[in-house]
């Protein structure tokens, strides 16, 4: 168990499950660079931010809800979590099992399905980090709510399309080894080395970490030596 002044936010994950060093840049160096698609997200984001409540028949919505896990070590703000209310069938079974279906809630009869559901700009990412991320929102609300949460979604910007993501044992087993990786890093305090990828062209901090020059394919004196031979060629044909 993790205590309080331990928690890492969740935030931290989703970047190291993207890339190690963006989570290094971010969180050990204090770097952070807005561009078209993190100011895409961010407006995405402010209505699910803004910590207002809302019913829709059998579903109730709670934005901007704080979480944490002190198995895990984390901590973060889910976008939305919906509570869905469960048929009387289940709410009968719910004493039979070690962790109840779903919660009550104030004020209302039955027992409620917490779903999380994470906003994000543009379209669904190659890698699982945004999965990751909702999932380890998931295991916070079920530490928390002492229940178990099967399913939450992503909701994209591009395609204005919802997308389901089953908390399965897969899932859950690579959110919690990341978590681990996340401490672990977390207690050497060093930057991971940078290693150029396709996805770096969308990262917003790629001109500060300069995944081309100091990835492990070349090494910084071998770009500058280069860089160094253009220009100097470039002098000679000026001259001539």
């Amino acid at each position: 168990m993790y205590s309080e002044d331990d928690l890492i936010p969740i935030s931290a994950l989703q970047h190291l499950a993207f890339c190690e060093r963006q989570w290094g840049l971010i969180h050990l160096e204090g770097l952070w660079a807005e561009n078209l698609l993190t100011v895409e997200g961010g407006h995405l984001h402010e209505r699910a931010d803004s910590g207002e409540t809302e019913s829709r028949g059998e579903v109730r919505i709670a934005r901007g809800l704080r979480l944490r896990s002190l198995r895990l070590g984390l901590s973060g703000k889910a976008d939305v979590v919906e509570f869905h209310r469960l048929p009387e069938i289940e709410n009968t079974q719910a004493d039979l099992r070690e962790r109840p279906a779903g919660v009550r809630l104030d004020r209302v009869s039955g027992l409620w399905l917490p779903v999380p559901v994470e906003y994000k700009r543009g379209r669904p990412k190659p890698g699982r980090c945004d999965e990751v991320q909702l999932c380890a929102q998931a295991l916070c609300l079920e530490e928390m709510l002492e229940v178990v949460i099967p399913s939450g979604a992503l909701f994209y910007g591009t395609p204005r399309r919802r997308y389901e993501v089953s908390f399965d044992a897969a899932l859950r087993k690579e959110t919690e080894e990341l978590t681990a990786r996340l401490h672990e890093l977390t207690r050497e305090g060093k930057t991971p080395a940078a290693r150029y990828e396709k996805k770096c062209k969308s990262c917003s901090l790629e001109s500060f970490c300069l995944p081309k020059a100091t990835g492990s394919r070349h090494s910084a004196a071998k770009y500058l030596s280069l860089a160094i031979t253009d220009a100097a060629g470039g002098l000679r044909e000026e001259m001539t």
